[in-house]
């Protein structure tokens, strides 16, 4: 195929975008099949297939079982905390998702009722989201592991009857009790659940409060299996909250119909995974990467997805990924950048990679937050296979842009998150909300309404939405993200637009900036932080990680990084500081917490992210980042 599908399929939606989505939910097996596409008067800008009825989890369990592919593995676990590998095939899932939404229907849920899920990587993570999807119920899940308080503002925004949990997650080295961390989160709540479902491993067995908690393996074997219950398309399969700017978290919706029209649509389109084939995402639940890429879009398309517990790298090395996609067969693998980093810094020559035949693995997807040229480059060079970078949010559920193998590859440009998804009209604003010309950076916003998959509003805040997303720039959704649309299309992420630094009045992305101090050879992974000067108003400061083995001093690597941003970018950057720190503060889905050392070295008080990977790497910023700001 040529560049020029793309292009085609992208004009007929822009043609025709009613048109081109029924012609996507043809793919979906409906209650009552679409007859109005879009009401433009419903929610805060419009609703996909109002009139029309399904259940996502016949969509995704029943209908491939009744289509004779009840032998195929929908879910493979690769538990290297644990060391098990176990297939459940398409009817054993069919037939334990019944189960576990028959307990759940027993203890009183029904359709629009809430659960919470509060679980590691296991299968009962997955088969827990389905339950719920195949009674009409909307699910949260909140990653396991969550501290008390923040589990606790989701019970009570949620207000979910039953909670399914497990009674620990694992971390390389450690057992992470979360009953103890359930229990501090319901007595805080002014919302308590009638019942919790207690999935027990054996690495640490809970207690279990009389009452109102139940073993899950116990309540789910003693059910009678529950039929798929019809609901409309715009009802809310799941919530997912987000950390919002006041503090009170914001809980994206998915519906249902327009969720399984999209997934399914990108998975073909964006992935190129069809039926039978083998994806693995390497990623959490508590994520919407989990949600769409190893849930829902996967199972929607048929095929078999890998659901991994474990790290990139300690579980039990840098080549852990290349050994599930080796022997699960992977076809195509989706991580963020973050994970490729770590791999790349414990194994730079890609040894442990060389030892895996990965003959049947034919992409590697990175998205999370943009990936530095360097680093797909690596992944690019040991790998031989497409490296594609693509763009997307919690609140749009599936990707904005990227490059398309089921419309034919289009030339890559690694640091760029490729072309506009049909579905979405991509533009950089400037701050009045004028079209900037192309390959001018600006605010990224797209055009509404937003596509099928995309958040309708949030979870009993359509105030709140509109406030969030399309007060700043009318007619436009806002992504908060600034980049730039160059003459071909290609769009650039540079950063957050709050990631945009004020140097002597000049606007200076940061994202442009670590993508030089990436490009050193000794740089493993990099952060760059705008922080006060009472000169300048701010002056750019980078923090390097360096890879496994480099002997070079300190000082002069940062010599090094100071004179190949002056070279790249010019003296207009300032760049005159960069400190190596032995690592970064992260979130647990890999995401680097530039805002929070923005604040450690400018000497404001901060709150310690509810999302963060390790809280005592903060301490440590403090002792390297004090008296930074001028």
């Amino acid at each position: 195929m040529s560049a020029s599908t793309y292009e085609t399929a992208y004009a007929a939606w822009q043609r025709d975008p009613e048109g081109y989505w029924a012609e996507a939910a043809g793919r979906i097996d409906w209650d009552r099949a679409p007859e109005r596409i879009f009401d433009p008067a419903s929610g805060p800008y419009g609703r996909w297939f109002p009139d029309a009825r399904l259940n996502t989890c016949h969509n995704a369990v029943d209908r491939h079982v009744a289509a004779g592919r009840g032998a195929q593995p929908a879910i493979i676990w690769d538990s290297p905390m644990t060391g098990r590998v176990e297939t459940i095939t398409y009817a054993a899932l069919q037939a334990r998702v019944a189960k576990l939404a028959g307990a759940l229907r027993a203890r009183g849920v029904a359709a629009g009722d809430r659960v919470v899920i509060y679980m590691p990587m296991v299968p009962e993570a997955a088969i827990a989201m389905l339950a719920c999807a195949r009674l009409g119920a909307v699910h949260s899940v909140v990653f396991g592991g969550f501290a008390a308080a923040e589990l606790a503002a989701r019970i009570a925004d949620a207000r979910p009857k039953v909670i399914l949990a497990a009674s620990c997650g694992l971390e390389p080295g450690r057992v992470v009790a979360y009953k103890p961390l359930l229990d501090a989160a319901i007595a805080l709540s002014p919302h308590k659940p009638d019942a919790v479902l207690v999935l027990q491993r054996e690495q640490a067995v809970a207690s279990l409060a009389a009452g109102r908690d139940e073993d899950w393996l116990e309540a789910e074997a003693a059910a009678a299996p529950a039929d798929c219950v019809s609901v409309a398309a715009t009802d809310p399969l799941y919530i997912l909250y987000t950390s919002g700017t006041t503090g009170k978290p914001k809980g994206v919706v998915r519906d249902n119909g327009g969720h399984a029209v999209a997934l399914r649509n990108s998975m073909a389109m964006l992935y190129g995974v069809g039926p039978g084939d083998v994806m693995f995402t390497a990623s959490d639940v508590g994520w919407v990467v989990g949600h769409s890429y190893i849930v829902y879009a996967p199972l929607l398309t048929g095929a078999t997805t890998v659901l991994f517990e474990g790290k990139p790298v300690g579980t039990p090395d840098a080549g852990t990924f290349w050994r599930v996609c080796a022997q699960h067969g992977v076809n195509v693998m989706f991580t963020a950048p973050t994970a490729i980093r770590a791999i790349k810094r414990d194994d730079p020559e890609g040894r442990l990679l060389a030892r895996y035949d990965l003959s049947k693995l034919e992409a590697l997807f990175l998205a999370g937050e943009r990936c530095d040229p360097p680093t797909a480059e690596w992944a690019h060079g040991l790998l031989r296979k497409p490296v594609i970078d693509h763009w997307w949010q919690t609140e749009t559920g599936w990707p904005i842009s990227g490059n398309f193998r089921g419309l034919g590859l289009f030339p890559a440009r690694f640091g760029n998150g490729g072309k506009a998804s049909p579905g979405y009209e991509v533009a950089a604003l400037d701050e009045a909300g004028q079209v900037q010309p192309r390959g001018e950076s600006g605010t990224l916003a797209i055009r509404l309404p937003m596509p099928p998959g995309c958040l309708p509003t949030l979870w009993q805040a359509d105030d709140r939405f509109r406030e969030s997303y399309t007060t700043t720039f009318p007619g436009w959704y806002n992504t908060s993200d600034a980049g730039v649309v160059d003459a071909e299309g290609y769009i650039s992420v540079m950063s957050r637009t709050d990631d945009i630094i004020n140097v002597a009045g000049h606007r200076l992305s940061t994202g442009a900036i670590e993508e030089v101090l990436a490009s050193h050879a000794d740089v493993a992974e990099c952060a760059v932080i705008g922080i006060k000067d009472s000169l300048k108003g701010q002056v750019p400061l980078g923090l390097v990680v360096l890879k496994s083995g480099v002997t070079k001093a300190e000082d002069a690597v940062c010599r090094d990084l100071v004179a190949l941003v002056r070279d790249r970018i010019g003296p207009v950057a300032a760049f005159k500081d960069a400190k190596v720190v032995p690592r970064l503060p992260k979130t647990r889905s890999g995401k680097i917490l530039r805002a929070t050392l923005r604040k450690i070295a400018d000497g404001e008080d901060y709150v310690v992210p509810p999302t963060i990977d390790d809280p005592s790497i903060l301490g440590e910023m403090e002792g390297r980042l004090q008296g930074m700001a001028r």
